[in-house]
């Protein structure tokens, strides 16, 4: 028997999960993506791109797709689309399980200044003219046009269109992972005196994390959304093996 999984993704791991579990053949996969994103890596197995219509829609795939398992790899910051995927589960009795990645700490020598909104993140940058690094999405660097009298430094993976309207502005197209070293030079080179960041976790962006505690440079943390509690696990490894429990009785522990 085939069980149908869909994964919700957007993320790294995501992407490793979907290619660990696509090599099992009791298992057929199909990853979702949001569609935010121009030009998205290569996935490895099929993908469905764009919304569902909130949790109903998504419940309504879940029926006519005939879903088995619906696991929740979306980006530690896309709280609607988890709330969705709970409420749909919940809406269908389709099992859920996420990967939720670990979120990282301060230690000693980082300087951050932990804020909940990125509109509160505009605001922690403070009136005197700052040269800020804002590592954000580009659906987010716009609050910042509330502080014009800052130097931004932006960087993402497609353009940010329209440009912020703001009178200094620079902008940088990449899409990690990023070393350290390679940021430090960038935080050099730019004169960056602050780091607008959300805690993503992972290594992949942390290099900038890393880059500004060597530089002594302040760091403006937006903390993580509150998600719903479902059955979780940290790592591609850890849920795969939370799979490879069996589907009947991962329904059975009430999922």
């Amino acid at each position: 028997m085939t069980h149908r999984i869909l994964i919700l993704g957007g993320t790294s791991e995501a992407r490793h999960l979907a290619g660990k579990l696509a090599a099992r053949s009791d298992l057929s996969v199909t990853l979702s993506l949001a569609g935010r994103t121009e030009s998205p890596v290569a996935q490895g197995v099929p993908v469905r791109s764009g919304g569902f219509g909130g949790a109903d829609g998504l419940a309504a795939y879940l029926r006519e797709a005939g879903i088995d398992l619906l696991i929740d790899a979306t980006h530690p910051y896309a709280a609607q689309i988890s709330a969705n995927a709970a409420q749909a589960s919940r809406l269908t009795g389709v099992p859920i399980l996420a990967l939720r990645r670990p979120g990282w700490k301060p230690v000693d020598g980082d300087r951050w200044t932990q804020v909940d909104r990125t509109g509160d993140a505009v605001h922690a940058l403070g009136s005197t003219p700052r040269r800020a690094f804002l590592a954000l999405g580009r659906q987010e660097v716009a609050a910042f046009e509330a502080a014009p009298q800052h130097h931004y430094l932006v960087r993402s993976v497609d353009p940010v269109e329209p440009k912020l309207a703001v009178p200094d502005a620079t902008y940088l197209l990449a899409r990690g992972p990023f070393r350290e070293a390679d940021e430090r030079a960038l935080l050099e080179e730019h004169r960056i005196d602050g780091v607008v960041s959300k805690n993503s976790g992972g290594e992949a962006t942390y290099g900038k994390i890393a880059a500004a505690r060597a530089l002594g440079i302040e760091v403006v943390m937006v903390r993580r959304p509150i998600l719903p509690e479902v059955p979780s696990a940290e790592t591609v490894e850890a849920l795969a093996a939370m799979i490879d429990h069996g589907l009947d009785p991962v329904a059975e522990r009430g999922v």
